[in-house]
């Protein structure tokens, strides 16, 4: 008889994690989730169900119950105090056994946008890098949504700076705003091989702009290089004279660019 109460015990507890779905504890349960209920010492009560599009499950004597939105471990206690009323003390283990809505959603323009299947034990830095091309990405104003609140995460630090610490678990219908860089634009016109925008980045400075543009054109007047730089309401001027700077070394004269900064080379003829 004792051999037969450790069997049952082993079947009602430890055999179910064979099976469970790889979740983290704060993993929360949504619609189509598969989840085995194990009722300690109460067989009958014990079932394996599918969560149902209106977020319930149905169990033996319990009847309807709401799962969404729980973990697990809340599940389990929520579950506990429904069967007070059927078993004395009722111990009740929740296991995840198969994961088929499990999303979250990506908006803003600055990334491809949509919903995207979140595998378990997911960061939002490995969600970052398999997300494919984030060069469009203005990172800095990128923000994590869930249950409508904004969570405490800096997404450039975390993807550009490698700051760890600034990394959380993404959860089941998280949203993901991540705008376009349009102000993280620098423009580079005249007299330049390939006048384009680049990117800003920190610590990007004027030569660095005008070589990724192609360089200076044999028309090109090296000595008259204006950024134009937005300044509240109205537009500063920052003249730069480039042959100074590459002829005789002259370092002030390459100056850091900021966001937006439209970098203008003048044309002549020599």
């Amino acid at each position: 008889m004792k051999h037969l109460f450790f069997v049952l015990a082993f079947t009602l507890f430890f055999v179910p994690t064979l099976w469970a779905a790889d979740v983290d504890a704060d993993y929360v349960i949504g619609d189509g989730d598969g989840l085995q209920i194990s009722v300690w010492g109460s067989p009958e009560l014990s079932s394996s169900v599918t969560v149902r599009p209106d977020g319930k499950i149905t169990l033996p004597a319990a009847g309807d119950i709401v799962a969404t939105g729980y973990t697990p471990t809340q599940l389990s206690e929520k579950l506990a105090k429904e069967l007070t009323a059927f078993v004395r003390k009722p111990i009740v283990t929740v296991a995840v056994t198969n994961i088929t809505n499990n999303k979250v959603y990506v908006f803003g323009g600055g990334a491809s946008s949509g919903s995207f299947n979140l595998p378990a034990r997911t960061t939002l830095l490995k969600f970052l890098t398999n997300l494919g091309d984030l060069q469009r990405a203005d990172l800095e104003r990128a923000y994590l949504l869930r249950n409508r609140e904004q969570v405490d995460v800096n997404f450039y630090n975390l993807f550009i700076n490698g700051d760890f610490d600034a990394d959380v678990a993404l959860q089941t219908d998280d949203m993901i705003y991540i705008p376009d860089n349009e102000r993280m634009k620098i423009y580079i016109m005249g007299a330049v091989g390939n006048p384009q925008y680049v990117f800003y980045r920190e610590g990007i400075r004027i030569l660095d702009a005008i070589l990724e543009s192609g360089g200076f054109t044999k028309f090109a007047r090296e000595n008259r290089v204006v950024v134009l730089r937005k300044n509240g309401n109205q537009m500063d001027e920052i003249r730069v004279n480039a042959r100074d700077l590459m002829r005789q070394g002259d370092l002030s004269q390459n100056i850091e660019l900021r966001r937006g900064d439209m970098v203008v080379v003048s044309e002549g003829i020599f």
